[in-house]
């Protein structure tokens, strides 16, 4: 039998950045609010702290998502609103914060989301950063049953859309903190 793309670990490994006009621990106080993640997320329209003190390692967050029938319109992915839940996993101001996806029956998954920040003569840098290692149980859903070529398309598909949420993602935070 031989092995697919889907095997691959890691499967996804992305990193956009930007420069803001804030220090790294005004950047942080925002981007480690994870209930605005509407105000700049593509997908994630918000959602709740559900266990935890907010934004501090181990607390869980019930994000709200939402997906148009324009992303990758071709592959059998979730429509329309759906939940995740996913731990921090790092929390240190002016420096990093991460959650990791967890599956619906709470374990911990191989991916992994975050923003580092890195002082600059103007402010920050800010890195937002996406890792998956091993395919989640989602991916592992979608692409059931494609065949390779189709599955090669379809992280081919998922990597773009990927990088233009990341890059989307940081401009949308960037005017967020600098028009305040």
């Amino acid at each position: 039998m031989t092995k697919s793309i889907v095997d691959n670990s890691p499967l996804f490994e992305l990193s956009a950045r930007i420069s803001v006009s804030a220090t790294p621990e005004e950047v942080y106080s925002v981007v480690s609010d994870l209930p605005r993640q509407g105000e700049w997320s593509p997908e994630c329209q918000g959602g709740t702290w559900i266990s935890g003190e907010p934004a501090t390692v181990g607390a869980v967050f019930r994000g709200e998502n939402l997906r148009s029938e324009s992303v990758v319109a071709w592959a059998p992915l979730i429509r329309g609103v759906w939940h995740t839940e996913a731990r921090v996993v790092a929390a240190e101001p002016g420096r990093t914060f991460r959650w990791m996806m967890l599956s619906h029956a709470q374990e911990d998954q191989e991916s992994v989301w975050g923003f580092d920040m890195e002082p600059a003569p103007e402010g920050c840098v800010l890195v937002h950063h996406f890792r998956m290692g091993k395919a989640t149980a989602g991916i592992q859903k979608i692409v059931k049953d494609l065949n390779e070529d189709d599955r090669k398309r379809f992280i081919e598909d998922w990597t773009e859309k990927l990088v233009r949420d990341l890059d989307a993602t940081l401009k949308r935070i960037k005017d967020v903190i600098e028009s305040q």
